[in-house]
């Protein structure tokens, strides 16, 4: 039982407690005007504090912050140079055209371009007859095919038939923009299949026609064969099953080899673009054949036959010397025994050597 005055004093202390509590927020909230005032610098502290960081740095932060403030600021001035290039650019190319002088870009080159009719097919019906190290070789020969015939002045009806199987994968694997190849027709059929076979000439070295000039008419083939000579014959004997005409180009009426006369599928196709350019056989020979074989122009061979002749009658006369010189030394030696035979053994007293 609680007494009145008890009760009196409760309620006094309740009375108390709600007063505390409504005045609690508004000391909150001085207390969160206290802590922002106390933690956001105002502006003048902010520069104080930014020029702090600043003084703070080192001398290689400070020049690259400068400098990226100064290419932010020259950001404008850099686009409007390169417009006013480009322009540039543009007005020397029609001063050039119009006093007739001809562009040296490929682009210009292209368009300058006078295409051939003449036809020249890789015939890649042999890719199961290679390993893939072959295929891959195969492939890096066609994209130089293609390259030189778009760079050419006079480019080639340029056909790739029997595409398929290794070759198409790996052209797939590693080179996936074949598929946006301009000027170039990429038939799975055989090119028998496509091409009327009087038009068609299989180019062999094992063919015993040699051409002579080239029938923009018609269509030359090349074999898609890396095959290091394992497969000897082996397009002369498709040509003639197939009943078409075959010819080999006149390599030996302009070039001596010390290598085989077989060629790579680029070489004979850079050859024949070199001819349309050229019209001459051995200029076009010259310009494509590399080093490595070893090719002179025939009828200079005889000169270059004098000269290693020469070479080696030095060689043989340096050598016979050497062996003068080794019997000579020989001799020498020989005779240098023999007296050191010839000389007694000097003895002491009691018959014992000296040393």
């Amino acid at each position: 039982m609680t007494t009145a005055p008890q009760r009196q004093q409760f309620r006094g202390f309740s009375h108390q407690m709600a007063a505390s509590m409504a005045d609690e927020p508004a000391v909150q909230e001085s207390h969160h005007e206290c802590a922002n005032n106390e933690y956001e610098p105002a502006k003048d502290e902010k520069e104080t504090l930014q020029t702090g960081e600043v003084e703070t740095m080192s001398k290689r932060q400070k020049k690259k912050l400068l400098k990226s403030q100064q290419w932010e600021e020259q950001r404008e001035l850099r686009k409007q140079k390169r417009k006013e290039r480009k322009q540039q650019r543009k007005l020397e190319r029609q001063a050039q055209g119009d006093d007739g002088v001809e562009w040296t870009g490929k682009k210009r080159l292209r368009r300058s371009a006078e295409p051939s009719s003449l036809r020249l097919i890789i015939d890649c019906s042999f890719d199961n007859l290679m390993v893939l190290k072959d295929v891959k070789k195969l492939h890096k020969q066609i994209q130089r095919c293609y390259a030189e015939n778009r760079r050419t002045l006079h480019p080639a009806q340029f056909y790739l038939t029997s595409h398929g199987g290794q070759l198409k994968q790996i052209m797939d694997e590693i080179n996936k923009g074949w598929v946006n190849w301009k000027d170039v027709h990429v038939k799975t059929d055989a090119f028998h299949e496509i091409l009327k076979k009087e038009d068609l000439v299989y180019l062999t070295s094992d063919s015993p026609n040699v051409l002579q000039e080239l029938d923009e008419n018609k269509a030359y083939v090349i074999g898609g064969l890396v095959d290091h000579n394992h497969h000897k014959g082996i397009t002369f004997s498709l040509a003639q099953e197939l009943g078409i005409a075959h010819a080999q180009l006149p390599l030996g009426s302009f070039v001596k080899m010390n290598s085989r006369k077989v060629l790579a599928v680029n070489h004979v196709f850079e050859i024949i673009l070199a001819f349309l350019e050229k019209r001459d056989w051995q200029e076009a020979f010259f310009t494509v054949l590399p080093q490595r074989k070893g090719a002179v122009p025939m009828g200079q061979e005889n000169t270059l036959g004098k000269d290693e002749d020469e070479e080696e009658s030095d060689e043989d006369s340096d050598s016979e010397h050497l062996t003068e010189r080794r019997t000579d030394s020989k001799d020498q030696s020989d005779n240098k025994q023999e007296e050191h035979k010839l000389v007694p053994n000097q003895s002491d007293s009691n018959g014992k050597n000296t040393v």
